[in-house]
């Protein structure tokens, strides 16, 4: 149980350091060098397992996005006048 009451929350997982060397120096047989100064995204993409990325918000999408979520009205100035 966690200081707040409620429940620890679980620790994260560890980086599968060997399912990367066996992809980077194994499968896509690049050197050592090569393998340590890539990115994991950049590791997983040379591997063709990245996802494309979903398409960039365009004025219609952005507008749709206003009219579902509007700014709520501003609070009132509330200044004193000394």
């Amino acid at each position: 149980m966690s200081p707040t009451g409620g429940t620890a929350p679980e620790p994260p997982s560890a980086f599968p350091w060997d399912d990367a060397l066996a992809l980077g120096l194994g499968r896509l047989h690049w050197r050592p060098r090569d393998f340590w100064r890539a990115t994991p995204r950049e590791l997983l993409a040379a591997a063709g397992l990245v996802t494309s990325r979903p398409a960039a918000l365009d004025r219609d999408g952005l507008r749709s996005l206003i009219a579902r979520y509007p700014d709520p009205d501003p609070a009132p100035d509330v200044r004193s006048e000394d």
